[in-house]
């Protein structure tokens, strides 16, 4: 096929991403069960349907994105940006509601049915925007001051919006940024102020919701402190999702139930999305627990590979800053389904259901794919520039 022939960058990460995107069909139908015998809504079959469609879109702005070249992606995160502050101040300002629960973190897009959760495009926007001033800012004297205010400002109002509803995306969007402003030079004294600006604005910010409650409607404090609070609880009724996770794991044992034997698909909560690793280590053991695990720590060799063979700053940078919070997002559900963490919300990228989770994903990986694919043309072209004998004489002597 003709798209085929056209596909560029590392195809590694395509394989991975296509291993990925194969398998979660199996879980996402499984899980699904649990959505239609027990929530009452849609079928199994439509469930599978509408995931299929997310993934080929999803699949779409991949090979989309990956034709662009990646330093357009310089300008468009100046562009993005106020785009995304009008995004994040609508989701977090309309008040929705779910259940009675808070859920300012979507916009519903109409006519389709899907939520859009503009922390998702935040995350990738924000790393575009830190990895450009980084790169344009390398080769010069960083001043603290003028940092802040090219820097820090659109960042720290980006994380401001996304935290009243969203406190797990702002603690890894917040730690990516530091990360990858280490590893772009940014002084280390300055990335320490800024770690402690962060962690004050964040507990003044605590302090002031909970002494003027009626004020931050909007923040979701109350749940982040029942979740802490359950996670370090021994009792199992206040702990229902996690205990629930842990049984499905240990009845999975080495080779698992088998797929679509899973028995605590039909009593876990969020069985398709938070705690989906559970079914899927329920249903394939021990071995599917750590293949999975073993993909994922195969795309994050693939990142930094690119990101370390990638000639400019700019696009070492960017992989870095799109690719691993892809990975850190996938480790942090699979070590809440396990019990290391308490529930967070955060998706098993690429095999949790979903609407925009798995589009945003998947426009990182197409970002990676476009670095990679400037690289490989390099080197072809620097292969066609090469004189046949000159290669033959490096050969001989």
């Amino acid at each position: 096929m003709k798209v085929l022939q056209n596909i560029k960058g590392d195809k590694t990460i395509w394989a991975i991403i296509a291993v990925l995107a194969i398998f979660s069909f199996l879980p996402v139908y499984s899980a699904s069960i649990n959505l239609v015998g027990v929530v009452g809504k849609g079928t199994t079959l439509g469930y599978l349907l509408k995931h299929a469609i997310l993934l080929l879109l999803g699949f779409v702005i991949i090979y989309a994105t990956h034709k662009i070249p990646y330093r357009y992606f310089s300008g468009l995160s100046v562009l993005l940006i106020p785009v995304v502050l009008v995004l994040l101040g609508y989701t977090l300002f309309q008040g929705n509601t779910i259940s009675g629960v808070n859920a300012s973190r979507w916009i519903n897009i109409p006519f389709v049915g899907i939520g859009f959760q503009t922390s998702t495009l935040a995350s990738v926007v924000v790393m575009m925007y830190v990895a450009r001033y980084l790169a344009k800012n390398k080769k010069k004297k960083i001043l603290f001051k003028e940092s802040i205010l090219q820097l820090w400002i659109p960042v720290g109002i980006v994380l401001a919006l996304i935290l009243p509803a969203n406190f797990s995306t702002t603690a890894i969007i917040f730690s990516m940024v530091l990360i990858i402003a280490f590893l772009g030079g940014y002084p280390l004294k300055y990335i320490g102020a800024i770690l402690l600006t962060g962690i004050l604005i964040f507990t003044l910010f605590i302090l002031t919701a909970k002494a003027f409650p009626d004020t931050f409607k909007n923040s979701r404090i109350n749940t982040w402190a029942s979740r802490i609070e359950n996670f370090s609880s021994a009792n199992e009724e206040e702990n229902y999702q996690a205990e629930k996770a842990k049984l499905a794991i240990a009845s999975g044992e080495i080779r698992g139930k088998g797929p679509g034997k899973s028995v605590q698909k039909n009593f876990l909560p969020q069985s398709s999305s938070d705690f989906i690793y559970a079914i899927i280590v329920e249903e394939f053991g021990l071995i599917g627990a750590i293949v999975l695990i073993i993909l994922y720590l195969g795309l994050l060799f693939r990142i930094v590979i690119v990101a370390t063979k990638t000639e400019t700053i700019f696009g070492t940078l960017l992989v870095l800053g799109v690719g691993i919070p892809i990975i850190f997002q996938a480790l942090i559900n699979m070590a809440v389904a396990v019990g290391l963490f308490p529930v967070t919300g955060q998706p098993l990228p690429l095999i949790s259901t979903g609407g925009t989770a798995i589009w945003m994903t998947c426009f990182a990986v197409g970002i990676m794919l476009s670095v990679s694919a400037d690289r490989e043309a390099t080197v072809n072209k620097k292969k066609k520039d090469e004189n046949p004998l000159d290669i033959l004489h490096e050969a001989i002597g």
